[in-house]
Protein backbone atom coordinates (compact mmCIF):
# COMPACT_ATOMS: atom_id res chain seq x y z
CA UNK A 1 0.00 0.00 0.00
CA UNK A 2 1.32 3.54 -0.92
CA UNK A 3 0.15 6.46 0.47
CA UNK A 4 0.58 9.79 -1.95
CA UNK A 5 -0.99 13.12 -2.92
CA UNK A 6 -2.94 12.82 -6.10
CA UNK A 7 -2.06 13.74 -9.30
CA UNK A 8 -4.05 15.61 -12.32
CA UNK A 9 -3.72 12.36 -14.00
CA UNK A 10 -5.06 10.50 -10.98
CA UNK A 11 -8.89 12.38 -11.87
CA UNK A 12 -10.28 9.69 -13.81
CA UNK A 13 -9.93 7.10 -10.77
CA UNK A 14 -10.40 9.43 -8.33
CA UNK A 15 -13.95 10.68 -9.57
CA UNK A 16 -14.44 6.78 -9.98
CA UNK A 17 -12.80 5.77 -6.58
CA UNK A 18 -15.23 8.93 -4.37
CA UNK A 19 -18.34 7.38 -6.43
CA UNK A 20 -17.70 3.91 -5.48
CA UNK A 21 -17.01 5.07 -1.45
CA UNK A 22 -20.18 7.04 -2.13
CA UNK A 23 -21.91 4.33 -3.49
CA UNK A 24 -21.13 1.40 -0.52
CA UNK A 25 -21.05 4.17 2.42
CA UNK A 26 -24.05 4.78 4.44
CA UNK A 27 -21.73 7.96 6.00
CA UNK A 28 -20.84 9.86 3.47
CA UNK A 29 -22.73 13.20 2.76
CA UNK A 30 -23.57 12.26 -1.11
CA UNK A 31 -25.57 8.99 -1.11
CA UNK A 32 -25.42 6.87 -3.90
CA UNK A 33 -25.96 8.33 -7.16
CA UNK A 34 -26.44 11.30 -6.06
CA UNK A 35 -23.38 13.10 -7.44
CA UNK A 36 -22.51 12.86 -11.29
CA UNK A 37 -19.26 10.99 -12.52
CA UNK A 38 -16.81 14.19 -13.60
CA UNK A 39 -13.82 13.66 -13.81
CA UNK A 40 -12.59 17.02 -15.18
CA UNK A 41 -13.98 18.54 -11.90
CA UNK A 42 -11.83 16.47 -10.26
CA UNK A 43 -8.61 17.41 -11.96
CA UNK A 44 -9.45 21.06 -11.68
CA UNK A 45 -9.89 20.29 -7.59
CA UNK A 46 -6.47 18.16 -7.52
CA UNK A 47 -4.87 21.48 -9.82
CA UNK A 48 -6.44 23.79 -7.25
CA UNK A 49 -5.57 21.82 -4.03
CA UNK A 50 -1.85 21.70 -5.78
CA UNK A 51 -1.36 25.24 -5.76
CA UNK A 52 -3.19 25.82 -1.89
CA UNK A 53 -0.05 25.49 0.56
CA UNK A 54 -2.68 24.55 2.98
CA UNK A 55 -4.39 22.04 1.04
CA UNK A 56 -3.77 18.15 -0.34
CA UNK A 57 -5.62 15.21 -1.49
CA UNK A 58 -4.02 11.90 -0.36
CA UNK A 59 -4.58 8.55 -1.88
CA UNK A 60 -4.13 5.03 -1.04
CA UNK A 61 -2.88 2.88 -4.15
CA UNK A 62 -2.26 -0.46 -4.21
CA UNK A 63 -1.51 -2.48 -7.42
CA UNK A 64 -1.97 0.79 -9.37
CA UNK A 65 -5.73 1.30 -8.30
CA UNK A 66 -6.68 4.15 -5.72
CA UNK A 67 -8.27 2.33 -2.65
CA UNK A 68 -8.72 5.29 -0.51
CA UNK A 69 -9.23 9.20 -0.29
CA UNK A 70 -7.95 12.15 2.15
CA UNK A 71 -9.62 15.51 1.28
CA UNK A 72 -7.48 17.97 3.54
CA UNK A 73 -9.24 21.24 2.45
CA UNK A 74 -7.47 24.24 3.97
CA UNK A 75 -8.80 27.68 5.26
CA UNK A 76 -8.62 30.42 2.94
CA UNK A 77 -9.14 33.34 4.96
CA UNK A 78 -5.92 34.78 7.05
CA UNK A 79 -7.58 33.88 10.25
CA UNK A 80 -8.04 30.31 9.53
CA UNK A 81 -5.08 29.39 7.24
CA UNK A 82 -3.91 27.19 9.83
CA UNK A 83 -6.83 25.27 10.05
CA UNK A 84 -8.06 22.19 7.13
CA UNK A 85 -11.15 20.81 7.29
CA UNK A 86 -11.35 16.90 6.48
CA UNK A 87 -12.98 14.36 4.12
CA UNK A 88 -11.89 10.60 3.98
CA UNK A 89 -13.43 8.06 2.27
CA UNK A 90 -12.25 4.14 1.68
CA UNK A 91 -13.53 1.46 -0.54
CA UNK A 92 -15.81 -0.94 0.90
CA UNK A 93 -13.67 -4.53 0.90
CA UNK A 94 -10.88 -2.16 2.22
CA UNK A 95 -12.39 -0.61 5.23
CA UNK A 96 -10.85 -2.22 8.45
CA UNK A 97 -7.56 -2.74 6.97
CA UNK A 98 -5.75 0.52 8.08
CA UNK A 99 -5.42 2.52 5.05
CA UNK A 100 -7.34 5.00 7.19
CA UNK A 101 -4.92 5.02 10.23
CA UNK A 102 -1.83 4.84 7.46
CA UNK A 103 -3.78 7.80 5.21
CA UNK A 104 -4.00 9.57 8.56
CA UNK A 105 -0.65 9.50 9.07
CA UNK A 106 0.39 10.62 6.07
CA UNK A 107 -1.78 13.68 6.46
CA UNK A 108 -0.10 14.57 10.01
CA UNK A 109 3.71 14.76 8.59
CA UNK A 110 2.54 16.66 5.97
CA UNK A 111 0.31 19.18 8.09
CA UNK A 112 2.95 19.77 10.61
CA UNK A 113 5.55 20.87 7.15
CA UNK A 114 2.56 23.19 5.89
CA UNK A 115 2.21 24.84 9.46
CA UNK A 116 -1.23 23.38 9.74
CA UNK A 117 -2.09 23.66 13.65
CA UNK A 118 -6.06 22.48 13.39
CA UNK A 119 -7.15 19.40 11.72
CA UNK A 120 -11.32 18.83 11.59
CA UNK A 121 -13.90 16.95 10.45
CA UNK A 122 -17.45 15.68 11.13
CA UNK A 123 -18.63 12.56 11.86
CA UNK A 124 -22.42 10.83 11.79
CA UNK A 125 -22.92 10.20 15.58
CA UNK A 126 -23.91 6.41 14.47
CA UNK A 127 -20.25 5.96 12.87
CA UNK A 128 -18.95 3.46 14.81
CA UNK A 129 -15.94 3.04 13.08
CA UNK A 130 -15.32 6.51 12.09
CA UNK A 131 -15.35 7.56 15.18
CA UNK A 132 -12.87 4.73 16.70
CA UNK A 133 -10.45 5.62 13.68
CA UNK A 134 -10.68 9.44 14.68
CA UNK A 135 -10.45 8.82 18.52
CA UNK A 136 -7.34 6.53 17.68
CA UNK A 137 -5.65 9.00 15.53
CA UNK A 138 -6.09 11.85 18.50
CA UNK A 139 -9.40 13.68 17.38
CA UNK A 140 -11.78 14.93 19.94
CA UNK A 141 -15.42 15.53 20.24
CA UNK A 142 -16.02 19.17 20.29
CA UNK A 143 -19.89 19.04 19.61
CA UNK A 144 -22.89 18.10 18.39
CA UNK A 145 -24.61 19.07 14.95
CA UNK A 146 -28.65 18.10 15.82
CA UNK A 147 -30.19 16.97 12.95
CA UNK A 148 -27.45 18.16 10.48
CA UNK A 149 -28.89 15.89 7.74
CA UNK A 150 -31.50 14.16 6.88
CA UNK A 151 -30.91 10.17 6.03
CA UNK A 152 -33.31 8.04 4.77
CA UNK A 153 -36.29 10.35 6.03
CA UNK A 154 -34.37 10.60 9.25
CA UNK A 155 -32.49 13.24 11.09
CA UNK A 156 -28.94 12.39 11.97
CA UNK A 157 -26.68 14.54 14.16
CA UNK A 158 -22.68 14.73 13.51
CA UNK A 159 -20.00 15.04 15.97
CA UNK A 160 -17.59 18.21 14.99
CA UNK A 161 -14.35 16.90 15.82
CA UNK A 162 -10.64 18.30 15.99
CA UNK A 163 -7.27 17.10 16.51
CA UNK A 164 -4.52 20.12 17.54
CA UNK A 165 -0.90 19.62 16.18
Amino acid sequence: MRIRQAEEKDAENFARLIRDVENTSEYMLYGPGERTFNPDSKKKMITAFIAENNSAIFVAEKEEELQGFLIAKGGSAQRNLHTAYLVIGILENQRGTGIGTKLFEELFNWAKEHNLHRLELTVMSHNEAGKRLYTKMGFEVEGTKRHSLIVDGKYIDEYYMSKLL
